[in-house]
């Protein structure tokens, strides 16, 4: 049987390429080169390093902004190219890296590279990204790791075709009696799902622009694709599907990742840039989702910070209408709460905004939700043009006799905005990506008072204070090995003994703005040392005289 591909669905996921010019997005070796320039202008903040290699022989770059011991601050992690067709991402997490340097001599910045730790890993699908800049255009998401799609004992045997030869992958309509599509009746150089409840016929089936190569019925379902990196984590890892690899973490460019990061305890946040999408929508409370045996839910206190953190995404971006996204399984937004334990956002950071009619041209509301129709009204507005492939027949070995049509919307322009638009971009999701590093968890100890009590005793009270927005560890988290926990010490001298209260004892958290009162008995004189902290909040160090 046929594979016949939802148009709908497949435009909303992203799977279809832009027609826009490359011309200004970087590829691999000019990305290469912006991480090298920064890491050798700003030697004081930047460390650049390569930790590994994909399949196809690229670096997978890991930039560190900071000061000092970058690895004994409190961290926010920051990922791109989660997706290799979702160009944008890489460039806002690079931009974001230029941005913090250039101004770095500010007080503000140089208040936070000295308090706050950034990991940056820009892209992490550089083989699938390069096919935006190669001579067939269209939208890739694996590594250059050679896979079995179809699980015929063949690898890459039924690639994309270009039928009409103008180096861009796009569609094939093909008219059907039994066909699932038909024109939109708002804009018919889109096509749309007919349905059958009310009536509506379809006239075409719908295919990715190719050929069936393997004769097994199915078009362009074992190319050059291999791996994504979003579908190869371990949460819910959607095994046995294309795209996931034989097994979750199977590729270099996870497994380096991961390694590093469960040695990176003082990570407190991620954000990753997507097309899944937390931050203009929060998750909301599930019971039923967060009380499996195995959490596929976040918590109650989380999805409270979740709402918090996507009302200043909101507010310091301004984007408006995104649309809805479900995570798939095996994501690295998911993997980062779920296993990692810690609080994990993702965004797309654009996405075509939603259209009004334009009077003047008489133009009308649409009575189909479309987003293809709505990009071709969308790009008329802004003057865009060449992201549109007209309808073209042509003939098709595999559908002899019949009438087959190339064309459609071309590849990327759903995801990928038009490059005079990513400086703006980069700067919306700037001021939201600071503003969120000021929301770190930050531990104090304030309040110290001392009393004594005779016979040498002394009661000594603190009061430990979260003075961040953001809870020292997610709920979550406090199941998590992985999570280090609020650690207070008691530094006693010589003749100093507890008689009340634990010399050394953990707290599993601190909510943000939190407070947590402390009490000891403590018998002898002279200096005491408190000290409390953890990775995720950094330490505080207090003396008081007995």
């Amino acid at each position: 049987m046929r594979r016949i591909i939802p148009l709908i669905l497949f435009m909303a996921a992203g799977f279809i390429a832009s027609a826009q010019t490359p011309a200004n997005y970087s590829n691999f070796s000019q990305q290469t080169a912006r991480l090298n320039a920064l890491a050798k202008s700003y030697p004081q903040y930047a460390q650049l390093r390569s930790l590994t290699k994909t399949a196809g022989g690229k670096d997978i770059w890991q930039l560190t902004l900071g000061s000092g011991n970058m690895d004994s601050k409190p961290a926010l992690l920051i990922v791109g190219g989660t997706e290799g067709r979702h160009l944008l991402g890489t460039e806002l997490a690079i931009g974001f890296a230029e941005d913090l340097l250039k101004n770095s001599g500010t007080d503000s910045i140089k208040a936070l590279l000295n308090k706050t730790t950034f990991y940056i890993f820009p892209n992490m699908s550089p083989d699938a990204m390069e096919q935006y800049f190669s001579s067939l255009r269209y939208e890739r998401q694996g590594n250059a790791t050679s896979t079995d799609d179809d699980r015929d004992g063949k690898l890459n045997e039924d690639g994309f075709d270009d039928l009409d030869g103008n180096g861009k992958i796009t569609w094939m309509r093909i008219e059907s009696p039994v066909g699932l599509y038909r024109p939109n009746p708002d804009d018919p150089r889109s096509l749309v799902k007919a349905d059958l409840s009310k009536g509506e016929k379809g006239m075409y089936e719908l295919f990715t622009e190719g050929r069936d190569n393997d004769k097994d019925g199915d078009f362009n379902e074992d190319g050059e694709g291999g791996v994504w990196f979003n579908k190869n984590f371990t949460f819910k890892h959607p095994s046995f599907t294309p795209g996931s690899g034989e097994y979750a973490i199977s590729e270099n460019e996870t497994r380096a990742l991961l390694d590093y990061l469960y040695e990176r305890f003082n990570v407190y946040a991620v954000v990753s840039f997507g097309n899944n999408n937390n931050l203009s929508s929060p998750y909301t409370y599930s019971p039923a989702a967060a009380s499996q045996t195995i959490t596929a839910g976040w918590l109650e206190p989380d999805t409270k910070v979740n709402a918090m953190v996507s009302e200043l995404y909101n507010k310091e971006t301004g984007l408006k209408d995104a649309p809805k996204t479900t995570t798939a399984g095996g994501d690295f937004l998911s993997w980062a709460y779920y296993h990692y334990g810690r609080y994990s956002f993702s965004t797309p950071g654009w996405w075509v905004p939603k259209t009004k009619p334009d009077s003047t041209k008489k133009e009308k509301a649409f009575s189909v939700e479309d987003p293809g129709a709505n990009y071709l009204r969308w790009a008329a507005g802004q003057g865009i043009t060449n992201t549109y492939t007209e309808w073209k027949s042509i003939q098709h070995p595999d559908f002899p006799g019949r009438t087959v049509e190339v064309g459609g919307i071309d590849p990327f322009v759903l995801t990928t905005p038009p490059y005079n638009l990513t400086g703006d971009l980069v700067k919306k999701n700037n001021r939201f990506l600071v503003k969120l590093a000021g929301y770190q968890p930050e531990l104090d100890i304030l309040n110290v008072k001392t009393e004594k009590l005779g016979a040498g005793i002394t009661r000594v009270t603190v009061d430990l204070v979260n003075k961040g927005a953001l809870a020292s560890h997610t709920k979550l988290g406090e199941r998590n090995y992985w999570v280090k926990r609020i650690r207070v010490k008691l530094n006693t001298g010589n003749n100093q003994s507890v008689i009340s209260g634990k010399k050394l004892q953990t707290l599993t958290t601190l909510n943000g703005y939190g407070t947590e009162q402390l009490t000891w008995l403590i018998k002898g004189s002279g200096k005491l040392g408190i000290e409390a902290g953890s990775p995720t909040t950094g330490t505080k160090t207090v003396d008081i005289t007995l």
